[in-house]
C-alpha cells in the first residue's frame, strides 16, 4: 500500500456474490456504512455497472451530497467507485475512490476494502490523509463488520 491507500480485509462466511449485490445497490450503503456519515441514496434499487452514477446525502457536521461514478467492475469480484464533492468543495476536497475487491474462499470470501486518495484533489490531499487515515481505517473495519452481520443473521 502507498501513503494515499488505506485497505482493511476480512473474511466473510458468505459467497461473493450476496456481498457483490449488497455493494451495487447504493441503496444499501446506508446500511452497511461503518462511519455513520451516509444518510442515505439519492436512486437506488438498481445494480450499479462500469460508468453508472449515484447520488447520496451525507452527514458529517454538517449536511452534503455527493455524485459517485463506478470507475472499476468486475462482476463478483470488483466494484469501485471514485467520490465527487458538489461545488465549492468540489476544488479541495473530491476525487477520492472506494475499492471492494472480493476473493472467494472455501470458508466465504475475503473482502478487502480500499480507501484510495490518489486521485484526491492535489490541494487537499495531504491534509484528507493527515485528518483521516486513521478513522478511516477503523469506520472500514466496521464497514466490513456490518456486511457480514447483515449477510449471516437469520
Amino acid at each position: 500500500m502507498s501513503r494515499n491507500q488505506v485497505s482493511v480485509q476480512r473474511l466473510i462466511p458468505v459467497p461473493a456474490e450476496a456481498i457483490f449485490d449488497l455493494l451495487a445497490d447504493p441503496a444499501r450503503h446506508k446500511d452497511i456504512d461503518g462511519s455513520g456519515t451516509v444518510v442515505g441514496a439519492r436512486s437506488g434499487g438498481r445494480r450499479l455497472k462500469l460508468g453508472d452514477s449515484f447520488g447520496m446525502d451525507m452527514k458529517m457536521g454538517a449536511s452534503y451530497s455527493t455524485k459517485s461514478t463506478i470507475v472499476e467492475f468486475s462482476e463478483n469480484r470488483l466494484i469501485a467507485w471514485q467520490v465527487f464533492a458538489p461545488a465549492p468543495l468540489n476544488k479541495l476536497f473530491t476525487g477520492r475512490i472506494w475499492r471492494y475487491e472480493l476473493q472467494p474462499k472455501d470458508e466465504g470470501t475475503l473482502v478487502t476494502e480500499t480507501w484510495d486518495i490518489s486521485t484526491e484533489a492535489f490541494t487537499s490531499r495531504w491534509l484528507v490523509r493527515r485528518a483521516m487515515a486513521d478513522s478511516t481505517r477503523v469506520n472500514m473495519a466496521r464497514t466490513l463488520e456490518r456486511i457480514e452481520e447483515l449477510l449471516t443473521k437469520s
